[in-house]
């Protein structure tokens, strides 16, 4: 079992060098506009929860997912000799909704700011 800090430290490393191998070395068409958003090590360093998301949207999410299930061994295997662990975690992989619900909410503030301009001004009151 690890502290929490370490947990953390590792899941940052996996993250920055999982995003260089997806972005450098996969050639799979799948895992073309793939980012990982976030990482999540367990204190046993059994696991390593790996949400990631693309530009494609969700709808592409089913796809992309196998696509990562199908390249499990070899990003597990390149993590392994890039970070120093006794024993690697397995990876487990979850689509992340998240950039997409912060997309619609920026649409949704900017149709509200076209909307404020086009109300016309309110009268100015003299007290």
């Amino acid at each position: 079992m690890v502290s929490r800090q370490r947990a953390q430290r590792i899941a940052d490393r996996i993250y920055e060098e999982l995003s260089t191998i997806l972005l450098m070395e996969v050639a799979d068409p799948r895992l073309a506009e793939v980012s990982v958003t976030k990482v999540r090590v367990d204190s046993e360093l059994s696991f390593a929860d790996i949400y990631v998301s693309s530009l494609a949207g969700s709808e592409q999410a089913e796809t992309i997912l196998k696509g990562l299930e199908h390249a499990r061994g070899f990003l597990r295997s390149e993590l392994a000799h890039r970070i120093p662990l006794r024993v690697f975690p397995r990876l487990r992989f979850h689509w992340d909704p998240s950039p997409e619900h912060v997309d619609r909410i920026e649409r949704l503030l900017a149709s509200l700011d076209i909307d404020d301009e086009d109300e016309p001004n309110a009268p100015e009151t003299d007290e």
